[in-house]
C-alpha cells in the first residue's frame, strides 16, 4: 500500500483517568511512561490542557464533538442523535472508521458513542477471568452486617473504640471472609490494554485500503487499580500479591474513614495507579510497533489525551466525582504526533479540548463542520504562538450516574481557567465561587479574597456570564428532542 494514500489517517487514544502530572513527559519522576516519553520527542506535547467537562461523561462530547457537555441543556448526557462528530465527519468523507473502548458504560451506543464508527466494540459483555472473588463488604454499609457484629459494633462505640473494631472488622472482611484469589488478573474489572490493543491490530489488517480514524479507550488507570504483574515489576522492580492489591483498593474506597486515615495508604495506591499507566505505555508502544511494520506510521497523525484525572486526597478527595474542578481532575496529558513535523514548544496557555476536534482536522487538511463550536490551533502550535483563550469546564455537580435522570438536574459547577488565574463558581440558589492565582498556589488550596487582583476576577466572572448567555441562547431543541426519544425508546426495549 502507498503511504500517501493514507496520510490523512487519524489514531486517537484517550486514557481514563489519567493525570498529566503522572506522565514522564509532563514532568513526572516515575518512569510511568518511557516509551511516550520518547514519542514526545517528535511529538507537539501541550503543558496546559483542560479537559471541557468531568467525569467521563461530562468530557467526550467536547473531545468528539467540540461541544461544551451541558450546551444541550443538562438533561442530555453524551451525544444526541444526529449530532455531527469527528467519526462521523470523517466517515462521509470516506475514512474507515473503528472505535475499541475498555467497558466504560458512559462510552456506549446507549449514549449515543457508536455514531459515526463503522466498527464499534464496548466491551460491555466483557467476562471477567476465573476466580473472581466477590467484592469485601465495607463496615460502613450497615446492610453488610448480622445482628449480632451490630451490637458488638455499638458496645465498641460506647467504650470508645469503634473505629478499632471497624478496623478489625473490615480486616476480618477482607482477609477471611472473603474468597480467595489466585492472581490480580482475576480481580481486574476492565479488560486491559493489551486486549484493546490486540483487537485494534486485527483490524488495521482490513482498514489499511484507504484513510482511517482509530479511537481506543483504555482504563488499566481506572479505579479499583490491577495493573499486570509485568507493569508492577517494570515500574517497581517488585512485584504486587493480589491478596495486597485487593486489600488496598478495598481500603481505599471505605466510606468510614476521615481524608486524613487514608494517608497511610495512598503511596500505595498510588503505586497500582501508576503501574496502570505503565501498562499502557508498552502496549501503545506495541501498537506503534505494529504500525512501523506495516508501513502506516509515518501516515499517521497520533494522539493521546485523558478524559479527566484522579484525586490522591488533594482536597480530601479520591476518585473522580463530579464535587470538584480542581487541577487534578481537570488537568490532563495531551500529545499530537504530525509525520514529517518537528516538535515545537508549545505555549502554557490552557488549550481546552472543545478546541481538539477542529485542530486535529485541519492537521488532516480538513475544514472543521460549522456546529464545532470550538476553533482550530493548529496554526499556533506549528508557529509556536501564544494563544489567548479561556478554557471553561463545566459539570453537573453531584451527579454521579447519568442513568438516573433526576441526577442531571443538579447544580451547575464552573471554572474559567486563563495562563494564570482559575476561577470556580457553583450555581446554585446562592452562587458560591472561588478565585485562585495559580502560579502563587498551584494545589489550589488558598482563595484570593474579592479585591484582591479584581481585574482578573472581573475578566474571568464576565467570560462565565457570556458562556452561560451562549448555552442559553444556542440550545438545539431538535437535538434535544432526539435525545429524549432515543431515551424513551432505549427504556421501552430494557422494560421486563
Amino acid at each position: 500500500m502507498n503511504e500517501t494514500q493514507l496520510q490523512k489517517s487519524l489514531i486517537l487514544i484517550t486514557v481514563d483517568c489519567l493525570r498529566a502530572d503522572h506522565c514522564g513527559f509532563h514532568g513526572y519522576s516515575r518512569p510511568t511512561t518511557p516509551f511516550l516519553d520518547s514519542l514526545a520527542e517528535e511529538s507537539f506535547v501541550v503543558p496546559t490542557t483542560v479537559v471541557a467537562g468531568a467525569p467521563t461523561f461530562f468530557s467526550f462530547p467536547s473531545i468528539l464533538a467540540s461541544r461544551m457537555p451541558l450546551a444541550l441543556g443538562r438533561d442530555v448526557i453524551g451525544l444526541a442523535p444526529g449530532e455531527n462528530t469527528l467519526a462521523l465527519f470523517l466517515r462521509d468523507l470516506g475514512y474507515a472508521t473503528a472505535a475499541f473502548s475498555a467497558a466504560n458504560p458512559y462510552l456506549s451506543p446507549h449514549f449515543g458513542y457508536d455514531s459515526g464508527f463503522d466498527t464499534f466494540k464496548d466491551f460491555l459483555d466483557f467476562v471477567k477471568p476465573p476466580a473472581q472473588s466477590a467484592p469485601a463488604p465495607s463496615p460502613s454499609f450497615a446492610k453488610n452486617r448480622g445482628k449480632l457484629n451490630r451490637s458488638l459494633r455499638g458496645a465498641a462505640g460506647r467504650f470508645g473504640i469503634g473505629k478499632v473494631y471497624d478496623e478489625l472488622y473490615f480486616q476480618y472482611c477482607v482477609r477471611i471472609a472473603s474468597p480467595s484469589v489466585g492472581n490480580i488478573d482475576s480481580l481486574r474489572e476492565f479488560p486491559n490494554a493489551e486486549v484493546i490493543v490486540d483487537h485494534a491490530i486485527s483490524w488495521l489488517a482490513s482498514a489499511t485500503k484507504r484513510p482511517f480514524f482509530l479511537w481506543l479507550h483504555l482504563m488499566d488507570a481506572h479505579s479499583p487499580y490491577y495493573p499486570s504483574q509485568q507493569a508492577f515489576r517494570d515500574l517497581t522492580g517488585r512485584t504486587v500479591s493480589s491478596t495486597n492489591a485487593r486489600y488496598l483498593n478495598e481500603f481505599w474506597k471505605r466510606s468510614d474513614l476521615a481524608p486524613g486515615d487514608f494517608e497511610q495508604k495512598k503511596t500505595a495506591i498510588v503505586e497500582l495507579y501508576d503501574a496502570g499507566i505503565r501498562s499502557i505505555d508498552s502496549h501503545v508502544e506495541r501498537l506503534v510497533t505494529h504500525l512501523k511494520q506495516k508501513n502506516l506510521w509515518n501516515s499517521c497523525t497520533f494522539v493521546l489525551t485523558a478524559d479527566h484525572g484522579e484525586s490522591f486526597l488533594e482536597h480530601g478527595r479520591r476518585f473522580h466525582s463530579p464535587l470538584s474542578l480542581s487541577e487534578e481532575i481537570v488537568h490532563v496529558p495531551l500529545m499530537i504526533r504530525v509525520p514529517s513535523i518537528a516538535k515545537r514548544i508549545v505555549s502554557d496557555a490552557p488549550f481546552s479540548h472543545l478546541h481538539l476536534a477542529p485542530t486535529l482536522l485541519e492537521i488532516l487538511d480538513l475544514k472543521p463542520p460549522e456546529c464545532f463550536t470550538g476553533v482550530s490551533l493548529w496554526r499556533h502550535l506549528q508557529q509556536q504562538q501564544p494563544w489567548d483563550l479561556n478554557a471553561i469546564t463545566e459539570c453537573v455537580y453531584g451527579c454521579t450516574n447519568p442513568f438516573r435522570a433526576q441526577d442531571r438536574m443538579g447544580t451547575r459547577l464552573l471554572s474559567v481557567r486563563d495562563l494564570r488565574h482559575k476561577l470556580v463558581m457553583r450555581l446554585d440558589s446562592g452562587t458560591s465561587e472561588e478565585f485562585f492565582d495559580l502560579v502563587a498556589d498551584p494545589q489550589e488550596m488558598f482563595p484570593l479574597q474579592h479585591g484582591v487582583q479584581n481585574q482578573d476576577r472581573k475578566k474571568l466572572s464576565r467570560a462565565a456570564l457570556d458562556h452561560l448567555s451562549q448555552t442559553a441562547s444556542s440550545e438545539n431543541l431538535s437535538l434535544r428532542l432526539k435525545d429524549r426519544l432515543r431515551e424513551i425508546l432505549v427504556k421501552l426495549n430494557t422494560a421486563p
